[in-house]
């Protein structure tokens, strides 16, 4: 069995954190089904806002919403601070701009 620190120690990757995130990476890409339950779990868990949680999934914010409705969960909307707003809407532009390519 592979371990993260034989690609570390392979020069294929700076550190075991670079080789476990591009797994994730990968795991989602080839399960994107995990993608929607993870943004599930992070938005009912508060770590992440609506806007984070679609572009996790890679569903607009509409769809996300209706899916947590959906599935019970409690819709809480707007940012905090200031830093969770920006970042809100630095994810939404991103999600944005991957729709229209």
């Amino acid at each position: 069995m592979l371990e993260t620190r034989d690609f570390v120690n392979a020069r294929l990757y700076p550190d075991e954190r670079s080789v476990i995130q591009d797994a994730l990476r990968s795991l989602l890409q080839v399960r994107p089904a995990l993608r929607l339950e993870m943004a599930v779990y992070r938005y009912r868990a508060g770590d992440i806002s609506l806007g984070k949680a679609a572009n996790l999934a890679g569903v607009s914010f509409e769809q996300m919403r209706e899916i947590l409705l959906c599935r019970g969960a409690e819709l809480h909307f707007g940012s905090e601070t200031q830093e969770e707003a920006q970042a809100e809407v630095a994810a939404l532009r991103s999600h944005l701009d991957a729709a229209r390519r």
